[in-house]
């Protein structure tokens, strides 16, 4: 699937073996990650999944932006060495990813000398001999938790409005970047969509940040005497100075691909069909990473998909509120699918979207104890009983969207995963309605065999169910398939908690 516009969908062409590239952000390892890098990570997943059941070539990114000051802050608090308390961070990172089955196919770390650092570098190398690059003193407002120079601005009441914090004054002599000769070329890329960023909102929201125009940024930093030996890359030429944030961690989407290196990757899927990330990191990826790539030559990504927030009983997570939490804490109650069912339904992906314990009880109980999980169970059930084996004949995905006039494939290419999950529920509440009203329980014994026709229609429906929860929910779709091809009733898949 190549996205040009917000209304593409998912399609299959025929011997020709598309290639589909995406990545969320690098998280920073300095704590757990919360609901929020869990959703993003979600999306991320059941798109990439789409796209493997479109048969294409997929490649999906992940990873974590290693080099920060509030790493080594975070690892001097815990008493540890920054490395070692990276590996640990970072070991987290994947646990909790294969707890909710995330498909990465890379998980690329910036402190990596071998697959990272040349990559970056090679691309500072092209952007200098632009003449994008200058050295100058600057002064200016850090904050930290961005790891990003601000200006007044952008404070409230003299703080960071995302950390509550506020920023250090530091005056030192850094490269520069040239931003603002990039404005009308980035803006002309976006407003034509050849850069396109989804949602509308978003895309207004970048355009008049833009149009209200864009400064040079600092591009590098002096190099700490507290940071240790492999953390931060060296300025090429410029031992004294290293990498900020913007050239080393956002040049991660082609290092990983063997940019700077090994570049077949590289050649095979960039530039990237979408980038998916979080609102508060758009201004990154779509003016300063496209503007980084247009001073390179190199291409620009098709597209940038923008979600929401998650907030907790209307406002945002936070200790003091006590109203934080935890991913694994849902997982390890719920399980997995519930988790991402609750994150990819009953989360708008255009907006900031809101859970409490309490929702997602009521909608794990509603929608999967009583909903899908009780289907499943008495067409299984009535299956077992009077089939001597599943239906002869099961139905393929495409052939089970088209029977039943549902849009999964256009949802997902808009990236409204909650759209195309209502249309899955809305089959779900049909069939079970079927049950009701054609009471094949009490048919089979009147007309045994009208009655075990009506019972392998409805295990073939279920089976068609299950193929299309595959990107939602992968495990529920394999248990699913499995219980009709083997004529069995599974364990009850969501337990009445």
């Amino acid at each position: 699937m190549i996205l040009t516009s917000a209304s593409a969908a998912i399609t299959k062409a025929p011997n020709v073996k598309k290639t589909f590239y995406l990545t969320t952000p690098i998280f920073y390892p300095n704590a757990k990650l919360h609901l929020g890098h869990v959703y993003t990570m979600t999306l991320a997943d059941a798109l990439a999944r789409a796209h493997k059941l479109a048969d294409e070539n997929v490649y999906f990114l992940a990873g974590s932006d290693e080099n920060t000051q509030k790493m080594v802050d975070a690892a001097t608090k815990a008493g540890s060495e920054p490395i070692a308390f990276l590996d640990g961070i970072v070991q987290n990172f994947m646990t909790l990813y294969s707890s909710l089955n995330i498909s990465y196919d890379q998980f690329i770390r910036t402190t990596d000398t071998k697959i990272h650092w040349p990559g970056a570098q090679a691309m500072w190398n092209k952007i200098f001999a632009s003449g994008d690059l200058y050295k100058k003193e600057y002064t200016g407002l850090y904050c930290v938790g961005h790891e990003a120079f601000m200006t007044e601005k952008d404070l409230v009441d003299g703080k960071c409005p995302d950390h509550g914090t506020i920023p250090e004054h530091l005056s030192e002599e850094n490269y520069f970047f040239r931003l603002s000769k990039y404005a009308n070329a980035i803006c002309q890329k976006i407003e034509s969509d050849e850069l396109l960023v989804v949602p509308q909102s978003r895309k207004k929201e970048i355009l008049t940040f833009i149009k209200g125009g864009l400064e040079d940024i600092s591009f590098s930093r002096p190099r700490k005497a507290s940071w240790p030996k492999g953390l931060g890359v060296p300025v090429p030429g410029d031992d004294l100075q290293v990498m900020y944030v913007w050239c080393d961690a956002l040049a991660n989407y082609i290092t990983a691909l063997g940019f700077g290196r090994d570049d077949s990757l590289y050649k095979e899927f960039w530039p990237a069909d979408v980038h998916i990330i979080g609102k508060d990191i758009l201004r990154f990826h779509a003016v300063i990473w496209p503007a980084m790539l247009l001073s390179a030559g190199l291409p620009l990504p098709k597209s940038i998909f923008v979600h929401g927030f998650i907030t907790s009983g209307g406002k945002k997570m936070s200790k003091t509120l006590g109203n934080i939490i935890d991913p694994e804490e849902l997982i390890e109650k719920y399980g997995a699918d519930a988790v991402r069912y609750f994150l990819l339904r009953h989360i708008s992906p255009y907006e900031d979207g809101d859970i409490t314990r309490e929702g997602f009880h009521n909608a794990y109980t509603a929608h999967l104890t009583n909903g899908l999980g009780n289907l499943v169970a008495r067409v299984m059930k009535l299956a077992e009983m009077y089939l001597k084996e599943g239906p002869a004949h099961l139905v393929d995905r495409d052939s089970y969207i088209h029977a039943s006039n549902i849009h999964i494939n256009e949802n997902i290419g808009k990236f409204e995963f909650n759209r195309a999950l209502d249309e899955i529920w809305n089959r779900i509440q049909e069939l079970d309605e079927s049950i009701t009203k054609r009471e094949p329980f009490k048919l089979v014994k009147e007309n045994p065999e009208e009655g075990k026709a009506v019972i392998s229609d409805m295990a073939t429906q279920l089976y068609g169910i299950g193929l299309v929860l595959e990107p939602f929910m992968p495990e529920t779709s394999r248990k699913i398939q499995e219980a009709v091809r083997a004529n069995k009733k599974p364990e009850n898949l969501f337990p009445r908690l």
